[in-house]
């Protein structure tokens, strides 16, 4: 089985599109939420990814906030601005496929989360303590997580400890060893000063994980967002991915 692990497309259809292509046949998408937000394309987005074979899409904050299901003003201003704009061109079939996204996922030996096992939709995993609690609200041998747009993952070490923490390499294949945690970066929205799209394969037979990282048309996006007059940071950050 081989299957896609994508999360925060954020509106980017082009670079949707690009990871698609570039991932090749799979036999399951599994989607960690967050498909809409700060990106210009909400609908043909979630038109895209919900017409996919074999998907599994959770929801993310900002597919949460854009539904109305969750307060506005837990965001800053920014994206406070992009959530009301998405919210007022989304279609109302997507809209309901929004409403009914799951918060989290198990699949045999995975869990899914946008945020974390602990708090699904909010929580970020960036540092080895908070990822090391996380190990005790989850009961399978491997979490995947989106939220932080960083790919990064964390190691069980020991109770009260610290989580062994790393950042693959992309095109290095990983050999899963239980208990990790999981990101494959952001498809539509990478923050770790690499702007190409970030997915991941996963191989269950094999268990093997494999970062990816593409180059997609960037400018088509920014040129986009500036025009829709939303807010500029949003298009800036896509170039350096920041």
């Amino acid at each position: 089985m081989r299957i896609l692990i994508i999360s925060d497309i954020h509106g980017n259809l082009p670079a949707l599109i690009t990871v698609l292509t570039d991932a090749g046949p799979v036999d399951q998408i599994w989607c960690l939420g967050d498909v809409i937000g700060y990106g210009p394309f909400p609908n043909e987005c979630i038109d895209l990814l919900r017409n996919q074979p074999n998907l599994v899409c959770l929801l993310g904050n900002h597919d949460a906030a854009v539904a109305g299901m969750i307060p506005l003003n837990t965001f800053n201003g920014d994206a406070r601005r992009s959530v009301v704009w998405t919210s007022s061109i989304i279609s109302a079939s997507n809209r309901t496929w929004i409403h009914e996204r799951p918060e989290t996922a198990t699949i045999e030996s995975f869990t899914l989360a946008h945020g974390s096992p602990r708090n699904p939709v909010w929580e970020y995993l960036i540092d080895p303590g908070a990822a090391s609690i996380n190990f005790e609200y989850f009961e399978t041998q491997f979490c995947f997580v989106g939220h932080s747009h960083l790919p990064i993952q964390f190691t069980f070490t020991a109770p009260y400890r610290a989580a062994k923490w790393s950042v693959p390499e992309p095109d290095t294949v990983i050999k899963l060893k239980p208990r990790q945690i999981l990101n494959p970066g952001s498809v539509g929205q990478p923050r770790d000063h690499d702007p190409r799209a970030a997915y991941a394969i996963l191989d269950m037979d094999k268990l093997t994980w494999l970062p990816r990282r593409v180059q997609y048309d960037i400018k088509t996006v920014h040129n986009r967002i500036l025009e829709l007059e939303l807010p500029e940071r949003h298009a800036l950050r896509l170039l350096e991915g920041w």
